[in-house]
């Protein structure tokens, strides 16, 4: 009898770890075919997170009570406690992670004069977030604080050959390319992150400085307020991934 009500607590632990995996798949598919409202499947997600931890919670219980008293449901609690944090885990960790972060979600390298957006904005819709970037009202003081980092690339390089690579490099991202226009220097893209669907713009600005350039990058999401840092991350990245690419070119 006491063998079966662990097997039992194990199976709980198992079955409650995958509502939450199903819950997590819903929102997800929910999002990326635009069925329910972007807040609904972030709230969803934040949900199957917790169902998730419940059911590791309930797992190792379990798993615990089978170790100590017997062998019987050792495997059901083990699968529950892997199913539980896989869940949890990575939806937990990002929901901390932004926790510490401010609530923003337009990042530029120049905060005095951001790269503008044109092309994108017809794409971006009504329901957007807006491109003005009037709040919050220190948006620019929020920014310097939590991404210091963020700034303006000078290159000392042929303005239009770092244009060329600022292109190409925004390609090998995996952005679509919206708009580009080497008389002014600018590019304008999409980015579509993988799971969740959602998409950020980008704003690319290559200037004459002195006997090199200037590379400025903003990056908006459409939605959210904030970004849980992805777009000073997307930043980064692509400017990384330029100064490497202008390093080899020569």
């Amino acid at each position: 009898m006491m063998d079966r009500q662990r097997s039992r607590l194990a199976a709980w632990g198992l079955w409650i770890g995958i509502v939450a995996l199903i819950v997590l798949a819903l929102c997800i598919l929910g999002n990326r075919f635009e069925l329910v409202h972007f807040g609904i499947a972030v709230r969803g997600l934040a949900l199957a997170a917790l169902i998730g931890l419940i059911g590791a919670v309930v797992s190792a219980v379990g798993l615990v009570l089978a170790l100590v008293t017997s062998r019987s449901g050792i495997r059901t609690a083990i699968a529950g406690l892997a199913v539980g944090l896989l869940v949890a885990a990575p939806v937990g960790q990002a929901i901390i992670a932004g926790s510490k972060l401010p609530r923003i979600h337009d990042i530029s390298t120049d905060l005095d004069n951001p790269p503008a957006f044109g092309a994108v904005v017809a794409a971006r819709g009504e329901t957007s977030n807006p491109l003005d970037r009037a709040a919050p009202a220190d948006l620019a003081e929020q920014q310097r604080t939590a991404y210091p980092d963020i700034a303006t690339l000078t290159v000392a390089a042929q303005p239009g050959k770092v244009y060329e690579a600022a292109l190409d490099t925004a390609r090998e991202m995996g952005w679509e390319i919206v708009a580009s226009t080497p008389e002014t220097g600018t590019i304008e893209a999409t980015a579509t992150t993988r799971i969740m669907n959602f998409k950020d713009d980008i704003a690319i600005r290559v200037t004459e400085a002195g006997e090199g350039a200037n590379v400025d990058v903003r990056s908006v999401s459409r939605v959210g307020e904030s970004d849980l840092g992805a777009n000073a991350n997307r930043i980064r990245t692509y400017l990384y991934e330029l100064k490497k690419n202008l390093a080899e070119a020569g």
